[in-house]
């Protein structure tokens, strides 16, 4: 199945309401959506850093590893995640262990971001898999989640759960 913009824009519309589950639970607001190449979502996350005490549980992560779990296999090859904020250069590596065909993310991220601090490990020839990825897709949406929680957080705000 080729993904249509309206695709993108539905899909990403699932990891933002991801995002705001996280941002309810305290943790910073990114989502993620894993979709099979039929179009089938394999698993939604977002991140749990905080509850968890892990700082390897960011919501890519967590949704590459249940849906490798539904699929059994951890070749995501022809999946595509959804992912509110940038990549960081570790779930960027773990997008490319997984063999996903392409990333989707909202928000960009200057001071984490895999691809703003120059890492393209996605384009790398030198490693075993290459993928695509688009930036920008409900970027307004996400950023102002985001925004919210940090401005949030350092006044010292925390939402009643």
């Amino acid at each position: 199945m080729k993904f249509t913009v309206a695709d993108h824009l539905w899909y990403m519309g699932l990891a933002l309401e991801q995002a705001e589950l996280a941002y309810k639970a305290q943790e910073v607001p990114v989502g993620a959506v894993l979709v099979s190449p039929e179009g089938d979502i394999l698993s939604k996350q977002f991140n749990l850093k905080e509850s968890h005490f892990n700082p390897t549980a960011h919501a890519e992560i967590l949704a590459i590893t249940e849906g490798a779990k539904k699929l059994q296999n951890w070749r995501l090859s022809d999946c595509t995640l959804y992912v509110t904020l940038e990549p960081c250069p570790m779930c960027l590596t773990a997008l490319v262990q997984s063999r996903v065909k392409q990333c989707v993310f909202g928000a960009y991220d200057a001071k984490g971001g895999a691809l703003s601090l120059g890492y393209h490990l996605h384009q790398d020839k030198r490693l075993n898999h290459q993928f695509a990825i688009m930036g920008g897709v409900k970027h307004f949406e996400c950023s102002k989640l985001l925004s919210q929680f940090f401005r949030e957080r350092r006044s010292g705000y925390r939402p009643k759960i």
